[in-house]
């Protein structure tokens, strides 16, 4: 069972968290831009099975505060780190990054790779595959989807975001409530703010591609199936993360050949025993 907490950060903000498992290492789940914490609600439960976990919002998504302050990369980072050491995690953590979660797991790694025990990169952002232009798309998209969902239109968020269909593994119980987190001017606002540093972002996630990441188990989980305007970019980005996993001393790259860039919610199945594999490996 999942257990919200409200979790008070150094400067009095609040950050909503969902904590499950009572054994072995924790694992800690960070959502891609304009997801909130509760896009994982199907993965952590049957993770929690075996492990400690942790999804949170990050600020401005769902329960958590809105942050005054730019949402920088490093404030992000920032952010992760004080809601770790609130809650008293000092043992070294698996983490698990999709899309814009990948950079962020990157920069905490290279902050203190002493707390890292293991990574999974889901389809995460590489520097790559971003650029001025695309980060502008990303931001007017979501004030877009912002204003469908002022408007009632959070059934059309829906169907144009899984556009590949969601597993059937999860419930329609848990779809619902990752649409409504998701599909809200709230998240929208806090997407469109987190695209706004894309491009201040770019040469940090260049020196951190370039440093690579701590000497850890590490898997990138790369989608196979070629979405609507990735018939270019799908092969390249996926043979960058090839490249990037090649110089990681224990790194693996997997395809999920039936999926798209929401392996999460397309394929879980393969993100759960992608996390287990690492874990075993700490063992």
């Amino acid at each position: 069972m999942l257990t919200e907490k409200i979790v008070v950060l150094p400067d009095g903000r609040n950050l909503r968290a969902a904590v499950a498992g009572e054994q072995g290492p924790l694992v800690v789940f960070e959502a891609g831009m304009s997801a909130p914490g509760s896009s994982w609600i199907h993965t952590q439960r049957e993770v929690s099975a075996r492990c400690r976990t942790l999804s949170y919002d990050r600020a401005g998504y769902g329960g958590s505060d809105i942050d005054p302050h730019d949402r920088t990369l490093d404030r992000i980072v920032d952010d992760l780190t004080a809601l770790l050491d609130a809650l008293g995690e000092k043992e070294p953590v698996v983490l698990v990054g999709h899309s814009w979660g990948g950079p962020i797991i990157r920069l905490f790694a290279d902050r203190a790779p002493e707390r890292v025990a293991g990574m999974v990169f889901v389809d995460a952002t590489l520097a790559e595959v971003m650029s001025a232009r695309n980060a502008k798309i990303a931001a007017r998209f979501f004030a877009v989807l912002g204003l469908l969902a002022r408007f009632g239109g959070q059934g059309l968020i829906r169907k144009a975001t899984f556009r590949n269909g969601i597993s059937p593994e999860i419930s329609e119980a848990d779809v619902a409530i990752m649409t409504r987190d998701y599909a809200s001017p709230r998240a929208m606002k806090a997407g469109s703010r987190e695209a706004r540093q894309i491009v201040a972002a770019l040469p940090v996630l260049r020196r951190l591609q370039a440093a690579g990441t701590p000497d850890v188990p590490t898997v990138c989980l790369q989608a196979g199936l070629v979405e609507r305007g990735m018939a270019e970019w799908r092969p390249k980005f996926n043979q960058w993360a090839a490249d990037l996993m090649a110089a990681v001393p224990r790194g693996k790259m997997i395809v999920v050949e039936e999926a798209g860039h929401l392996i999460p919610q397309e394929t879980p199945a393969v993100v759960r025993e992608t996390v287990f594999g690492v874990v075993e490996q700490l063992v």
